[in-house]
């Protein structure tokens, strides 16, 4: 952000909140037990929670808040940035290695691999 306020630069936060039609076994286990209508409200709850803070660190700077529901976030980061005309991707990464790496996937890793625009990970 401090970056960004220095060239005038404008940031986009994004959220994918989870597709509860593509959840993990687990996570569908559980979302038998909730109605549908209750997980899309918690996810969204979520999703503007984590917004709002992202939005009130960014005083000074221009910037929106954008949350979609996401079969793959990878590819709903992907989009966004190209609808949006980002000319770059700033991402974390939680550096997961190993069988947890394996079993979760790395979003910001398909965003590497399939991405036409720069990225840039912070670890």
């Amino acid at each position: 952000m401090a970056l960004a306020r220095e060239i005038g630069a404008e940031l986009t936060f994004f959220y994918a909140k989870s597709d509860p039609g593509t959840l993990l076994y687990g996570e569908s286990e559980l979302s038998r037990v909730m109605d549908p209508e209750g997980y899309a409200a918690r996810a969204e709850a979520h999703a503007r929670s984590i917004l709002s803070e992202a939005l009130a660190a960014a005083e000074g700077v221009r910037c929106q808040a954008i949350a979609v529901s996401a079969g793959e976030p990878y590819e709903a980061i992907i989009a966004t940035a190209e609808q949006k005309c980002c000319d770059l991707i700033v991402m974390a990464s939680h550096g997961y290695r190993g069988v947890k790496g394996l079993l979760l996937g790395s979003q910001t890793q398909k965003v590497l691999l399939h991405s036409k625009l720069p990225v840039l990970v912070y670890r």
